[in-house]
């Protein structure tokens, strides 16, 4: 495929074949992209250190090139400052902030909608790695994986110290962005690439469309390649975002609905069903604006008589046992379960393998480049 022009420099600087780089928290669909030329990224967040240092071993025996992981440590969030403590004692001094009438309202949710609760013993930490603090030991796994080469934040500008640690071990270290701002924030810190979310991606967005801030972005940061995220379901739009300067497609919603996704039958379903009409951007799961379909749990925390989304990391502290619930028990959780996703969810209609959409991506690239060549005559 190279004669089509779609191997960029920053492919060349990794080693990969094509440009489609698939967020995902599913470890044999990050194998199984990378292994088709692609490159997959694992999303840390909900792993503790010890969990991610298995995920990443069982990643080092079936990935026969590299992959990246994606970590979360905001800009902003509460607790942030607060030094010297363990990730439990971070834990426990931030649950005493969370008021009790929001963890109430979350197990009403839950139990109005019939979610059972989780098996007694079934504990889970309430503190994700939404913190420095907590991603700090996931950074130290992470230095262990020589195949684990490329690093994102997904919120913010990283720690000067993380970049450090992660451009000393000869990888490569970036950060999304929904702005013009966060992308120059960026690159003064000295990050080694961008992605450039637009408002239709799912997770964490900001308010302005892809069509309209890749440009911006990839202009204003002149050379440091831009990923471009944030509504790509097709090579055509593969094409549009290295037309307009990208290094690469950025792409994670997709991967919601193929073969390898640890996604349960009941919850994948609701995805195959839903249109691009039925997504919402909120803050009732993490604290922070983030693209989702709309259900009964968005509505109800919506709903100004009902209290108000707390700051992140909070509000996951409270939100974080209907995601362990509605994963469990997917058909009780339907109408009230954490389904973040992107717009287009539209275009995912079908359940298919993670290397037939790696080679779908390209063949459509392809398909679109050849139909802008024949216009030039």
């Amino acid at each position: 495929m190279l004669q089509f022009g779609m191997r960029t420099e920053f492919c060349e600087q990794l080693g990969i074949e094509f440009p489609i780089f698939a967020f995902t928290h599913c470890r044999d669909v990050v194998a199984a992209v990378s292994n088709a030329g692609g490159l997959g990224v694992l999303g840390a967040v909900g792993f503790t250190a010890e969990q991610l240092e298995v995920e990443l071993a069982w990643l080092d025996e079936h990935v026969n090139g590299i992959y990246g992981v994606d970590l979360v440590i905001p800009s902003k969030y509460e607790g942030k400052g607060v030094e010297g403590l363990t990730p439990e004692q971070l834990e426990k001094q931030l649950a005493q902030m969370v008021p009790q009438g929001h963890r109430d309202f979350a197990q009403k949710i839950l139990a109005d909608h019939g979610v059972p609760a989780l098996p007694d013993g079934e504990h889970h930490n309430e503190l994700l790695g939404w913190t420095a603090t907590t991603a700090g030991p996931q950074v130290d796994v992470i230095l262990n994986h020589p195949k684990a080469k490329l690093v994102a934040n997904a919120l913010g500008t990283p720690p000067e110290d993380v970049v450090k640690r992660i451009q000393d071990s000869g990888r490569v270290i970036g950060a999304l962005c929904g702005s013009v701002k966060h992308a120059m924030n960026h690159k003064a810190a000295g990050l080694d690439f961008v992605v450039c979310q637009g408002t239709e991606g799912g997770g964490h967005c900001g308010e302005v469309s892809s069509l309209v801030l890749w440009p911006q972005v990839i202009d204003a940061i002149g050379d440091t390649p831009v990923l471009a995220a944030g509504g790509i379901g097709n090579g055509a739009q593969v094409a549009a975002a290295l037309a307009m300067g990208a290094a690469g497609a950025w792409t994670g919603s997709l991967w919601l609905t193929v073969e390898e996704a640890n996604v349960p039958p009941a919850q994948m379903d609701t995805y195959l069903e839903a249109t691009s009409h039925d997504t919402i951007r909120s803050r009732s799961w993490t604290g922070k604006p983030c693209r989702m379909l709309r259900n009964d749990w968005t509505d109800a925390w919506e709903d100004t008589e009902n209290p108000d989304p707390l700051p992140m990391p909070l509000q996951m502290m409270v939100a974080l046992d209907g995601v362990k619930r509605g994963h469990r028990y997917p058909e009780a959780a339907k109408d009230v379960n954490f389904n973040p996703v992107g717009q287009v969810v539209g275009m995912m209609n079908k359940i298919e393998r993670s290397a037939d959409v790696v080679n779908r991506l390209v063949e459509e690239y392809v398909t679109a480049y050849d139909r802008l060549t024949k216009l030039n005559g």
